[in-house]
C-alpha cells in the first residue's frame, strides 16, 4: 500500500497559478498517477493523469491550463496549474492505479484507482 502525500496547495486569485506534488509513489512498480478534485457539494472529478510511458490525460475543462508531469529525480508527480478559475477551487486528491493509464480514467469517477492521498486544499477567489 502506498501513502501518497499531497503538497503545495493554497490560495490564489482567478487568473494564478500554484503547482500541486504528489510523493510517495513507487517507481518501481508501474501505475498509473493522477489527480482527482472534489468540491463541496459537487461530484468528484477527474483532472489529469499519467503514467510510465508518459501518455497523459485531461479532463476537458483543464485542457490548456493544467500541465501533469514526473519529475523523475524528485520522485514527485506534479501538477502546474494556471490560468486558474474560482471552479478550480476544491480538495485535490493524488490518485494511483496499477498499471497504463486507460484514457477514460480520467473522465471516471475515480474507482479505477486503488490508492488515495489525503488530499489538499486549492481555492480560487475571483
Amino acid at each position: 500500500q502506498l501513502q501518497l502525500k499531497e503538497s503545495g496547495g493554497g490560495s490564489v486569485q482567478a487568473g494564478g497559478s500554484l503547482s500541486l506534488s504528489c510523493t510517495g509513489y513507487r517507481k518501481d512498480v508501474n501505475y498509473c498517477m493522477g489527480w482527482f478534485r472534489q468540491a463541496p457539494g459537487r461530484e468528484r472529478e477527474g483532472v489529469a493523469t499519467i503514467d510510465r510511458d508518459d501518455d497523459k490525460y485531461y479532463v476537458d475543462s483543464v485542457k490548456g491550463r493544467f500541465a501533469i508531469s514526473e519529475d523523475n529525480a524528485r520522485r514527485n508527480i506534479l501538477l502546474q496549474m494556471n490560468n486558474l478559475k474560482p471552479e478550480d477551487t476544491a480538495m485535490y486528491y493524488c490518485v494511483a492505479s496499477i498499471g497504463y493509464c486507460q484514457r477514460w480514467y480520467v473522465r471516471g469517477d475515480g474507482s479505477d484507482f486503488e490508492e488515495w492521498g489525503q488530499g489538499i486544499q486549492v481555492t480560487v477567489s475571483s
